[in-house]
């Protein structure tokens, strides 16, 4: 339930994998796959892919009330309008009116109600935890950055060809690179040929 403790491991079909921090939990959703040429990423494919990645820290929001393929649905549009609309305020273009309603409709259902345990010094969410009710927060928490202050802080990894996206949370706001282990290493790399390319 730390919502600071945000970042997946990413897996590319193409072999190898690394650490993606997106900056906040609903950009970490809009990473578990996509629809078109994203397909290849999905790994939302049974309601139970969605009840597991909910699970996992820091959400931890295990159910009490197993996943449907409805909710499965509905997960795969929330995702792709966070994607759209992350993407958007990222090139400062307005905001898709489909994903902005997608959006809005996940966050009308109630959210996770957090409860302090028996023991006063942990939380846990209250039951009936349901996959509707943790979309609603990651939807909420969309919301809450889209209008808040990171929301001109939205970018896409300067890598090329890297679509992912992230929210800049950094003190100087300069952060470029999905990951510096991945693309900003890319990067360096290519500079530095291109360097020696031009050395007498």
């Amino acid at each position: 339930m730390r919502a600071d403790a945000t970042g997946r491991v990413l897996h590319d079909p193409r072999g190898g994998s690394f650490w993606f921090d997106a900056g906040a939990l609903c950009l970490d959703f809009a990473h578990t796959g996509g629809e078109g040429r994203y397909a290849v990423f999905e790994t939302l494919h049974e309601p139970a892919d969605l009840a597991e990645w909910l699970a996992q820290p820091p959400l931890a929001a295990v159910l009490t009330v197993p996943a449907t393929a409805g909710e499965l649905t509905a997960a795969k549009a929330l995702r792709q309008a966070i994607w759209e609309a992350a993407h958007a305020r990222a090139a400062r273009r307005a905001l898709p009116c489909g994903a902005v309603d997608v959006i809005n409709h996940a966050a009308a259902a109630a959210s996770l109600v957090p409860e302090l345990a028996a023991d006063g010094t942990t939380a846990r969410w209250a039951t009936p935890v349901g996959a509707a009710q943790a979309l609603s927060t990651l939807a909420r928490e969309m919301i809450g950055l889209l209008s808040g202050p990171l929301s001109e802080r939205f970018r896409v990894c300067a890598g090329d060809n890297c679509p992912l996206v992230f929210v800049d949370s950094s003190r100087p706001g300069a952060r470029r690179w999905c990951a510096m282990e991945r693309c900003g290493n890319r990067h360096k790399l290519r500079a530095l040929r291109a360097r020696r390319a031009t050395e007498p």
